[in-house]
């Protein structure tokens, strides 16, 4: 049986997680500084993207999504361990992302292999790499 404490921490991860989503999907790219430490490391090569810090990556991100006219995040299978003041999660996306406005869209399956740290603010996320499932073009 999970106890108040793991209910709530889980609660809280998975609250973490949709707001990266909902951080990315609206281009508020600053509320990413209440999802990731300041030295996050981030990979995102495994679906053609960078990998590096968070300052770097999250720059990246402001830059190179906006090339894109709409994409969005659909995220689920919250698969979380804690253990303490850390935690683990593996969660599957699904992210179609329009590549021009003739309609042509990039569908994008992954997994987000993520690490978490319990701070004075709160769960906040450590590391995040990207595993492919699947790409398409349509």
């Amino acid at each position: 049986m999970l106890s108040l404490e793991e209910i709530s921490d889980r609660l809280e991860i998975q609250q973490l997680l949709v707001d990266y989503s909902t951080a990315i999907d609206t281009r508020r790219f600053d509320d990413l500084d209440h999802v990731f430490t300041e030295d996050a490391y981030i990979d995102y090569t495994a679906m053609g993207g960078i990998d590096g810090v968070f300052p770097d990556v999250k720059k990246w991100l402001a830059e190179v999504l906006p090339n894109f006219p709409a994409y969005s995040h659909l995220i689920g299978n919250f698969d979380v361990t804690i253990d303490g003041d850390t935690a683990k999660s593996r969660v599957i996306c699904f992210n179609p992302m329009k590549l021009s406005d003739d309609g042509q869209i990039l569908f994008c399956g992954l997994w987000y292999d993520d690490e978490f740290l319990r701070t004075d603010s709160g769960w906040r996320m450590t590391r995040r790499v990207e595993t492919k499932c699947f790409d398409r073009i349509v």
